[in-house]
């Protein structure tokens, strides 16, 4: 019986090919440089495509920065998505917030990210949905990206 793959596992699987490949050429290349070959095959290739990521590297690492203070259930960067575990401010520990951070593009833009929060407050011992203001999503969605840019800035200059 086959079962549908999820997004993540699509991104997972070309993924897991170019490490296996990666892993091939490189344990070739180790073979003929121990038959006593004068030259170090050309592996760069391989090394450069098992190093990157799928999404834009300034906003997964601005995303990173900025969620640093947060525990995390999930990070891929193949598929470009931080789930965070839910976080209460120790000022107010009757409310807490969950993060799900989605970049979409390889290119620095603004709609390259996506963000969705989840917010529940203590009411009576139980833990109860409550709405997230839209301008929150928004100010963490410039914090980002204005750290982004200045991430490329500081690598260009």
């Amino acid at each position: 019986m086959a079962f549908p793959m999820t997004r993540t596992a699509a991104f997972r699987l070309p993924a897991a090919r170019t490490l296996a490949r990666a892993a091939l050429v490189g344990g070739l290349g180790l073979a003929l440089v121990a038959c006593g070959g004068r030259e170090r095959p050309d592996l760069d290739v391989a090394e450069a495509s098992v190093t990157s990521i799928g999404v834009n590297s300034y906003l997964w690492r601005a995303s990173l920065e900025t969620l640093s203070f947060m525990p995390l259930t999930q990070a891929d960067s193949a598929g470009g998505v931080i789930v965070t575990d839910w976080y209460s401010n120790p000022q107010n520990p009757s409310e807490r917030v969950k993060l799900s951070v989605s970049i979409l593009d390889r290119d620095l833009r603004a709609d390259a990210l996506r963000i969705a929060a989840s917010r529940e407050v203590l009411q009576g011992g139980a833990w109860v949905a409550a709405p997230v203001q839209a301008a929150t999503v928004q100010k963490l969605e410039d914090i980002i990206l204005t750290k982004a840019r200045d991430l490329r800035r500081s690598d260009i200059g």
